[in-house]
């Protein structure tokens, strides 16, 4: 594999910092099965640019976070034509970074780049909890002929039996996705948007207890209002604060073994969006590897 240099990678750091905790950091801009708005092919680029106007101190956590982990970013590579070949391509990175004990960071593209990265952890661990917020769903067993599209992520997650999931921000699914759900329900946890005034997050501290933590962030999962560079925006969805206490609950009671960040769309002179998605990124490197 072929690293960018690290004034080039994420956060665009004069140099390499010290430390035992590596983040591998995966550019993958796939872009094969979009329903509505296109542009998620360019989401890595876009999340890679804005992360060096991110300001490296975290006034939350009174420190600079970057000190804590060490970043390699991928060099953007050619992805495979197919979508199944895609998905291959994409387990095989994930397991050559987990095979070097580091934490892999993937940057979409579409969802549909989640169960291709899931698939290595699931070989990996006994077993793993996904942390989805999104605001689909994401459990059709199929969409517009195509059993891997990025509306099945969580669908195809679900194949490999030792995955569980914990849902939150969720306000837009069909009646058979409903249905799944409910024939699945000792395998998935929904906090559903409508009922955001009243979540009970020490649910979700008691769920992941102890766990491995996987964390899949759609950015539609944001509200609409805040996060426009996505392909399918929803009213009626997290605002920052929201997820970021969902991910510093995470951090405190599991241990989190990766990350993806998807669905960015970029927009012409809409920079917002690409920043959040970047100050994301730092934000969750930030909480699993804080001192």
């Amino acid at each position: 594999m072929t690293f960018l240099s690290s004034l080039s990678g994420f956060l665009g750091l004069p140099q390499k910092t010290k430390s035992k905790n590596c983040v591998c950091v995966v550019p993958f801009g796939l872009e094969k099965t979009v329903s509505y708005g296109s542009g998620t092919k360019n989401g890595p680029k876009a999340i890679l640019k804005a992360s060096h106007q991110v300001e490296l101190f975290d006034e939350e956590l009174l420190q600079d976070s970057y000190k804590n982990f060490q970043i390699k970013t991928l060099k953007p590579f050619k992805i495979k034509k197919s979508l199944t070949d895609a998905l291959n391509q994409l387990t095989s990175i994930t397991k050559n970074i987990l095979n070097k004990k580091e934490f892999p960071l993937i940057l979409g593209g579409e969802h549909s780049i989640t169960p291709g990265i899931i698939k290595a952890f699931s070989q990996k661990y006994k077993k793993i909890t996904i942390l989805q917020i999104d605001a689909h769903a994401d459990l059709r067993d199929g969409y517009e002929g195509e059993k891997f599209s990025h509306a099945s992520a969580m669908r195809r997650c679900l194949d490999f039996k030792n995955i569980e999931i914990v849902s939150f921000g969720i306000r837009n699914l069909c009646c058979d996705e409903y249905k799944y759900y409910k024939s699945i329900s000792k395998r998935m946890k929904i906090f559903w948007g409508k009922d955001m005034i009243n979540w009970n997050l020490n649910i979700l501290k008691k769920t992941i207890k102890n766990k491995n933590v996987y964390i899949t962030f759609d950015l539609d999962g944001f509200d609409s209002s805040l996060m426009a560079a996505t392909g399918t925006p929803e009213p009626g969805g997290l605002f920052w604060n929201d997820a970021m206490r969902i991910l510093k609950i995470t951090s405190e009671n599991s241990n989190i073994v990766g990350a993806d960040i998807n669905e960015l769309a970029p927009k012409k002179n809409l920079h917002a969006c690409d920043f959040i998605a970047a100050k994301l990124a730092y934000k969750i490197l930030s909480y699993k590897f804080k001192k």
